[in-house]
């Protein structure tokens, strides 16, 4: 490997290309002192086209650094009109920086009777034409050395903003009522919001069920065993955990908290969505009350 350092950016990268079924990408360009931009512009672009990807790639990286777990799609949002997803997502396929999603085994609330609680409003219809008139709720488990934390968000189906949140190291009653209280907060007079969820044994408490009638909110529940009708919050937690969790190491539930905290500030204010005309939920929300 030593013999890679002397040479020219395009020599480097030619080196480089031929050790890396021996040695990992980014030791070799750490050890050749070679940009990975810098790599791939001398890998694959020729002539104009290869000053064009050059660039490209150049912007691509800058973006991915900022926003890891940011696909194609938003990439080609960030970069702004004239570039084609197609030309972008195979840019990044060749820098090697798709992002990469982990699949663990789904936290189950549910214990109690099937459907006798509240009947499923929704009905997969996830659409809402303004803040506060649909909300979608859940509960999902993360393990960190053995300890488990669940972390209960209320999501408004209008922007896709978490609304409210609590983490807690018990899936209980407790958990759920301070989430509400949270999310009841930012109601003003005259909401009556549809707030949906599965059928697990927390949403069927007595407690809870109060809380909602007392301050107009509607009880909604999926049918047992259907994930589907609480789709969009399925969804959510999956994105949630590739972006913020597989992968990484937590030395304690606390540092996981913490993780947690700011995911959800990244994502309500900064996280943008193509649905969202390529805005952040509150960036929309504000927009939307001009």
């Amino acid at each position: 490997m030593s013999s890679i350092r002397p040479r020219k950016n395009e020599e480097k990268a030619n080196a480089v290309q031929e050790l890396r079924t021996d040695y990992p990408l980014d030791l070799l360009l750490r050890y050749a002192d070679l940009a990975r931009s810098t790599f791939f512009y001398h890998l694959h672009g020729k002539d104009k086209t290869r000053d064009n990807n050059a660039s490209l790639c150049a912007q691509i990286l800058a973006i991915k650094q900022q926003n890891p777990h940011y696909g194609y799609r938003r990439v080609t949002k960030q970069l702004g009109e004239g570039i084609n997803h197609k030309r972008v997502q195979r840019l990044i396929q060749v820098m090697g920086l798709q992002v990469k999603g982990k699949r663990q085994r789904k936290y189950y609330s549910y214990r109690g009777e099937v459907g006798n609680i509240a009947p499923n409003h929704l009905q997969r219809d996830f659409h809402a034409t303004v803040p506060h008139q649909k909300w979608l709720t859940d509960i999902t488990e993360f393990k960190v050395k053995g300890d488990k934390l669940y972390f209960s968000p209320i999501l408004d189906c209008y922007n896709n903003e978490l609304i409210a949140y609590q983490c807690s190291r018990h899936p209980d009653g407790r958990l759920v009522k301070q989430m509400v209280l949270q999310a009841i907060a930012r109601l003003a007079e005259g909401d009556s919001p549809i707030l949906h969820s599965d059928q697990g044994i927390q949403y069927q408490m007595a407690s809870y069920q109060q809380l909602l009638a007392e301050h107009n909110i509607v009880q909604s529940m999926s049918r047992k065993g259907n994930c589907l009708d609480n789709a969009a919050m399925e969804s959510f937690f999956g994105r949630m955990k590739v972006e913020c969790f597989y992968g990484k190491t937590f030395d304690s539930i606390e540092e996981l908290e913490s993780v947690i905290k700011e995911y959800v500030r990244y994502y309500n204010e900064e996280r943008i969505q193509l649905k969202l005309n390529g805005l952040s939920p509150v960036q929309y929300r504000i927009q939307s009350l001009k």
